[in-house]
């Protein structure tokens, strides 16, 4: 009798996050409740809701700056606390401000050597050309830069990295449209590396553009799940912003905008 060898079952990847049944109370009732999705690695994954539905919150959990009230959070298969888990992710916060007393290839360079990354200034400066960030402003002190060059300035610092999972709050905030059109490029061709891109953008058109799927959180829910193209089926409407305005009508909460 002739054995046959075992069949072989592919184990598949861990999700890049993992939020199950996560909530978060500041005191005065729920932010969020009972949120649960998966970000799959390599693809690009927007949040979405109005001001004060706890979007920033959510993100603050997922790395680790936080404690949820209840619930947990894996990034590649291990627990969000987990310092393996930690030097996997790259963030740029939705009020980034860039430490004034240094230059623009000081904070890269201090950035690169959080993560042990070799500073290479000819890959920089070809990054800086990729968003139309000028060479001159690099060798100044960011407290002389605009505030769309102190934002590229902070994306440069992320994604030169090559963090396998990047957390982008508002990334195209102060960004005219020529430079919102550049970096979602580079959003791009981060994910084209096999990058996850974890986002939050009230611009969302952008989120149309690049994100493989959305979730849509209001009244501390998640409300909706899938591709821009099923939310837009969903509701009926043929551009995000109008299906989002469609998916959250009724709300029970006044937010602050």
């Amino acid at each position: 009798m002739t054995l046959r060898a075992p069949r072989t079952v592919p184990v598949p990847a861990p999700s890049a996050i993992k939020i199950d049944g996560v909530a978060a109370d500041y005191g005065f009732g729920s932010v969020i409740e009972n949120i649960t999705f998966d970000v799959k690695a390599g693809e690009t994954f927007g949040l979405i809701g109005l001001n004060g539905v706890g979007k920033t919150t959510l993100i603050k959990i997922i790395l680790g700056l936080m404690e949820a009230s209840r619930g947990a959070v894996e990034l590649f298969g291990k627990k969000s606390l987990d310092p393996e888990s930690k030097a996997k992710i790259a963030y740029l916060p939705e009020k980034f401000e860039p430490p004034f007393f240094l230059s623009g290839l000081e904070f890269i360079r201090f950035s690169l050597d959080l993560y042990k990354r070799p500073f290479n200034e000819q890959a920089v400066l070809a990054a800086a050309d990729r968003i139309s960030l000028s060479r001159d402003a690099l060798s100044r002190r960011v407290n002389t830069y605009s505030k769309g060059m102190r934002q590229k300035t902070g994306l440069m610092g992320t994604w030169l990295t090559e963090c396998p999972l990047l957390v982008l709050d508002e990334p195209m905030s102060g960004l005219d449209p020529r430079a919102r059109a550049l970096v979602k490029d580079e959003i791009m061709a981060c994910r084209a590396c096999g990058m996850t891109v974890f986002l939050s953008s009230h611009i969302l058109a952008d989120m149309d553009e690049i994100c493989d799927r959305v979730g849509v959180i209001h009244d501390a829910e998640l409300k909706f799940l899938g591709t821009p193209s099923e939310l837009k089926e969903k509701t009926k409407k043929n551009n995000l912003e109008r299906a989002f305005l469609k998916i959250i009508e009724g709300s029970k909460r006044i937010y602050e905008s």
